[in-house]
């Protein structure tokens, strides 16, 4: 049985965590951590997981974690997480890591989007978090960065067209949309009820801090640097995320074709559903499951390809996609736990 602890578990993210993990036959939870909620029971501060867990809260300041954990998760901000991931690795346990803190590899992009770095020994140790692109190093790493939401959503829907040199690598436009949950459980006026019911709006135009994530692994794919325009969007909804992207194309594909590259890559996939012809994408068909649905459209008017991309931003995009992480980490099958039908409606 694998002993798991999660630093910061009252977070929409560390709640989908412990919910997930209530039900993986081969993981006992251990420890759980919140400042705000110390000495008070997980249960209660979400009552949906009653009968789930009975572990109590604990103060992560000068929490002696040695020994308490064989992995642990961080679901805390970044800037907190660099800052207590030095002290579990050094403690001889393995890491995933849910804040963009050793996403980015290169310690001057990270402090250009962010702010200064505190453990940049650890960047190129780290490994990048998505299992369809990086399965074998995440198997030996000690560290990994699970992927953001966006980036995730994104990486997923090109990775196949890119590698296969189908896409002009300087034509990408991304267009993605997000449930609330993806802003955190932090009260904040942009995110209360009033201000985004009834509402649709884009945010972080031309600087959200998921680009240069996004850019350093499809630069990886395509085998050069490269520059995309990314305008993420609210949505009135409290999970879910759908990308609508943009390229074109580097030849004369047809629909067909383009497919079978898609499907191809991804037939030994558990995650990631292709869709068949004439199905799209939607955020209602993959809530509460760790899938990511694809489809694609040629647009032959303009030679270009339109890929769309559905997942749960709590799920595929964080919690799940961090368990998936952490089967890989151990040597357990990678499915395990995440077995879940998507709820409809």
């Amino acid at each position: 049985m694998i002993r798991v602890g999660i630093i910061g578990a009252s977070g929409y993210t560390g709640a989908e965590l412990v919910r997930l993990l209530a039900n993986h036959p081969g993981v006992e939870l251990t420890l759980v951590t919140s400042r705000q909620y110390a000495g008070k029971p997980l249960a209660a501060v979400f009552p949906h997981l009653t009968g789930s867990t009975e572990l109590v809260c604990e103060d992560p300041t000068g929490l002696k974690t040695a020994g308490r954990a064989d992995v642990f998760f961080t679901a805390v901000p970044h800037q907190t997480a660099m800052a207590v991931v030095p002290e579990l690795l050094a403690s001889g346990a393995k890491v995933v890591d849910l804040s963009a803190d050793f996403r980015l590899h290169q310690q001057q992009v990270y402090e250009q989007w962010y702010q200064t770095h505190s453990a940049p020994e650890l960047l190129a140790e780290a490994v990048y978090g998505l299992p369809e692109l990086h399965r074998a190093a995440i198997a030996q790493a000690r560290l990994v960065a699970n992927p953001g939401c966006y980036p995730t959503s994104v990486l997923l829907a090109l990775a196949p067209l890119l590698k296969a040199g189908c896409l002009d690598p300087g034509s990408l436009i991304i267009d993605a949309k997000s449930g609330t949950s993806g802003a955190g459980r932090a009260a904040q006026t942009g995110t209360l009820y009033c201000e985004v019911t009834d509402g649709f709006k884009a945010y972080k135009v031309a600087e959200h801090r998921h680009t240069p994530e996004i850019e350093q692994e499809l630069g990886k794919l395509c085998g050069q640097e490269l520059t995309v325009s990314f305008t993420p969007h609210l949505v009135p909804m409290s999970r879910g995320m759908l990308s609508t992207i943009y390229a074109t194309l580097a030849g004369d594909y047809g629909q067909g074709e383009l497919e079978t590259i898609l499907r191809d890559y991804y037939r030994e996939e558990p995650f990631v559903r292709v869709l068949p012809a004439g199905q799209l994408p939607a955020t209602q068909y993959v809530r509460g499951s760790n899938f990511c649905d694809l489809a694609l459209r040629v647009d032959r008017r303009n030679g270009r390809v339109i890929v769309l991309s559905a997942i749960d931003n709590l799920v595929k995009g964080a919690a799940g996609q961090a368990v998936q992480n952490l089967n890989l980490l151990c040597g357990l099958p990678e499915a395990q736990g995440l077995g879940i039908v998507p709820l409809f409606p």
